[in-house]
Parts: structure tokens; C-alpha cells; sequence
């Protein structure tokens, strides 16, 4: 092999040892793992730093989460793969002072100290805004669909159970009718034939008694819902299909596309999450005012009034819930508001006046309607009933300013859109097809923001550099 480059032999010793920091480049990612958790302030956030005073030692709990940040950021999730690499990554060995902790150790540091490691991550947020990377009051709020460690086959609601008992009576049915067929022939094989039907026929009896006791759990159940694999995982829509899995709220910087506040829920709509994410979002970035944009989804009265009386200036589509248009007439939007006459102006030019106010949902509705609707030359481009009734929030203003501010910034949507769904696209990437891997919401809260803090981690590096960011998280 003359004329190619040679490496050194395998049993080559050498005079003086190579230092391991001497295998790691002063620009790599690890650096910084380890001069961010070597900057937190452990106990504060909730780690055991204290050693026990009798029995074998621990681990420090600094280490573990240098172990599993470095892991989140080059998609090792698994604690076993994680003990694999202790033991032959150099990288690895360099963070941790080449301890190679066992698989289980490190998946109960990760079950143990779940709320300090969300800590953790909201600490490199705060960082993140004192050293100027955010917009400072601009955020994307969004909600994905993450796969559960449950099959569909696992959950159970009402429809599902008895689909499931319907089809295993089908198939008893079926079975039945081949044994009596076969009861006609008098031979060897019909025989074996009748015990073959007679076994599965006791395996799918055992499955529909099997379902008696799921189904009172379903009724039980709060949300007539029950997953057998993750108690805490719930079918969603999802695509026009379904999962069984978690919502997943974020709030994402529209300047840094870095997320700013998450947070893991059961339910599988929007509708209530506008408000609650919004205010992590002002919390975490400190701000008297922020503006938020969001899809017609999270479109909620309520919501949206909430957001306002608390700073908070929402940029929300208005979903269409009305056919109006599909059938050529009017909208409500044709018809203007005078507040001093407290009356709708119509296309026609009559005044719509107010009439009464009714209780809805909770909400006060007015309502507003003229009687010149049956003389009306754009009646039949308007209403087909016998006038043209129009409905008012009693802070249907709200919605107005909603509007007003799309109306003033049309881009505002296509900003969410590629600033809050690169955040998921790259995480759903990098979990690979079964998303989460721990159970239950309190678990995959945490998983999720060790992804979370992997995914800042890599746009700070990103934006600023490694060498500036090491030295801010030294400061």
C-alpha cells in the first residue's frame, strides 16, 4: 500500500500521552455543553449537588446533564446509547472525565430531576435575551401533533370499543358458520379443520371480555378516553386522520426562530392556548407589551380579550364559520360599525339599530336589524329571510383591532408560518418517527425541553458563534 497515507500502528506506544483535550477543537459544540451547565447554579435549580454522607458515591448531577444536553444535540436520546458512547467518544469522555455511568443511572437522573432540567432550559432562554438574540417583544405561537409511545390499537374511546366489539362478533359469526360447514364432512382434515376454529374462537372470546373492563374505564374516564401504553396520551386529529400523542404549545421568536416558552398538553385544539402560551412568552422575555401572531386556529373571544388585558397584541385570522359567501351574499365584514349611533351600516346605506342583547355561551350577544330589509333593492344579496339580523359581542372591539392589525400587516402570516414551523420541522427531524420515547405528560414535558434546549443550543451557535457564545456563558 506504497504511496498512500499511513496511519499509526494499533500497538505503537508512545513517549508522552496525548492530552484528551488535545482531541477536541477548541470550535466544537461540546465546549459549550460544558461551559453552560458548569454556569448554572445547580442547587437553585432544583439538582441534589449534596454528596451522601454514607454509602457508595453518586454522580455528580452537573455531569449527567452534560451528558444528556450533549446527547439531545446530536440526537442520543437513548441512556443506553449514552452509556455506549461514554465509553468510546472522545467528546464524551472529555465532558464527563472519562465516567462511563450505567444506562439505568442515567435514565432515572433524566425520570428524577425532570422540573429542575425544564429549569435548565428556561436558564439558556434568559441568557439568550440578555445577550440581544430575540426581537424583544415579537413571538410565533404554534401547536404540533407529537406521536406517543401508544398505538392506536392501545386507546380506547366509546366509537372505538365498539367498533372493536362488533368486528370480534363478526368474526365468532364466521368462524361459526365454517365450523358447521365443516361438521358436514366426515373426515380427518374437517376435524382438525373444527379445532382450529374452536381455538381461535376462545382467542377472540378472550379478547371481547378483555374489553368489559376498559370500558368501564372509559366511562370513568374524564374525557371518555383511555390509553393502556401511556395513561397520559390521547388520540388527536391530526391531518385528516389521527394520533395518539401530545399537543405540543410553543411560543418562537420571530428574529432568532429560537423557542421562548413550550409546554405539553393533552388536548388536541388550539382554541385556549393563545393567552397561557403568550404569558410565558412576556415572562420569559420581560417585556411590558408583545406582540404575538397565531393561525385561525387559536381564534377565541375570550382568548384574544384575555391577550389584550394583558398586554398583549394578537394577530389572529378570523376563521370563516359563516356561508354567507359561498352563497354570494353579504358578509358580515360589508356591514360598518358607527359606535356614536351604536348602529351597523349595510351595503344598501340603511342603519342597522340596535334592538336587544341575549346571553350566549356565557358571552352577551346584541342584536342589530332595520325594517327597510323588505323594500331593499340588495335584499336578495343580502338575506333570504325576511330581514338581515346582525350579531355584536359586547367586546366584539377586540376582534376589531385583531383585524385592524392584520389588515396593516399582511405579512404577518407568512412570518408565522416560517418562523414557528422551522422549529418544529427541524425537532420532528431529529426525533425521528416515534417522537417521544419517555411516558406520560410529566416525562415527555421533560424530554421535550432537553429537545428544546438542543435546538437553542444549535441556533445560538448558529447566530452568534461558538467562541462568543462560550465566552457569554462564562461571564
Amino acid at each position: 500500500m506504497s504511496g498512500f497515507i499511513e496511519g499509526v500502528g494499533r500497538d505503537q506506544v508512545t513517549l508522552f500521552p496525548d492530552c484528551l483535550d488535545d482531541f477536541v477543537a477548541a470550535d466544537s459544540a461540546v465546549r459549550v455543553v460544558d461551559a453552560f451547565v458548569d454556569g448554572l447554579d445547580l442547587k437553585a435549580l432544583g439538582f441534589e449537588v449534596e454528596a451522601a454522607a454514607t454509602g457508595r458515591p453518586g454522580y455528580h448531577p452537573g455531569m449527567l446533564l452534560k451528558l444528556f444536553v450533549y446527547g439531545y444535540l446530536n440526537q442520543l436520546t437513548s441512556s443506553r446509547r449514552l452509556e455506549r458512547e461514554a465509553g468510546r467518544n472522545l467528546e464524551v469522555m472529555w465532558l464527563t472525565g472519562r465516567l462511563a455511568p450505567d444506562f439505568k443511572t442515567i435514565a432515572d437522573f433524566r425520570r428524577d430531576h425532570g422540573v429542575a432540567i425544564q429549569g435548565a432550559c428556561r436558564e439558556f432562554v434568559l441568557l439568550c435575551a440578555r445577550v440581544g438574540l430575540f426581537a424583544g417583544s415579537s413571538v410565533a405561537i404554534d401547536g404540533s401533533k407529537f406521536l406517543a409511545v401508544n398505538s392506536r390499537d392501545k386507546n380506547f374511546t366509546p366509537a372505538k370499543i365498539e367498533r372493536r366489539r362488533k368486528e370480534l362478533e363478526e368474526t365468532v359469526a364466521r368462524y361459526l358458520k365454517q365450523i358447521e360447514s365443516a361438521d358436514r364432512q366426515a373426515s380427518d382434515v374437517a376435524e382438525g379443520r373444527v379445532a382450529y376454529f374452536e381455538e381461535k374462537i376462545a382467542a377472540l372470546k378472550a379478547q371481547m371480555s378483555k374489553l368489559d373492563p376498559i370500558e368501564a374505564a372509559v366511562e370513568r374516564s374524564e374525557d371518555a378516553q383511555v390509553s393502556l401504553t401511556d395513561p397520559d396520551a390521547r388520540s388527536m386529529p391530526h391531518r385528516g386522520g389521527g394520533i395518539v400523542g401530545y399537543n405540543v404549545q410553543t411560543a418562537v421568536d420571530t428574529k432568532s426562530h429560537m423557542i421562548i416558552a413550550h409546554e405539553v398538553v393533552m388536548t388536541g385544539s388550539d382554541r385556549h392556548q393563545l393567552h397561557g402560551m403568550a404569558m410565558k412568552a412576556k415572562t420569559m422575555l420581560g417585556v411590558a407589551r408583545l406582540e404575538v401572531t397565531a393561525d385561525r386556529g387559536y381564534y377565541t373571544g375570550q382568548e384574544l380579550k384575555a391577550c389584550e388585558d394583558d398586554g398583549v397584541a394578537a394577530s389572529v385570522p378570523r376563521p370563516q364559520t359563516s356561508n354567507n359567501q359561498h352563497k354570494g351574499l353579504f358578509g358580515k365584514q360589508d356591514f360598518i360599525f358607527d359606535a356614536g349611533a351604536d348602529a351597523y351600516a349595510c351595503p344598501a346605506g340603511e342603519k342597522l339599530t340596535y334592538r336587544y342583547t341575549r346571553e350566549e355561551g356565557g358571552n352577551q350577544i346584541r342584536r342589530y336589524w332595520t325594517s327597510a330589509c323588505p323594500t331593499c333593492p340588495l335584499k336578495a344579496s343580502c338575506t333570504p329571510a325576511k330581514e338581515r339580523r346582525v350579531s355584536r359581542w359586547e367586546h366584539e372591539d377586540v376582534l376589531e383591532r385583531v383585524q385592524d392589525r392584520l389588515d396593516r400587516n399582511p405579512e404577518a402570516m407568512r412570518v408565522r408560518r416560517t418562523t414557528v414551523e422551522h422549529a418544529f420541522g427541524t425537532l420532528k427531524a431529529w426525533m425521528g418517527y416515534t417522537h417521544f420515547r419517555m411516558k406520560t405528560k410529566r416525562h415527555v414535558t421533560t424530554e421535550f425541553s432537553l429537545h428544546a434546549l438542543a435546538y437553542n443550543l444549535k441556533r445560538a451557535m448558529k447566530l452568534i458563534g461558538i467562541a462568543p457564545l462560550i465566552a457569554e456563558l462564562r461571564t
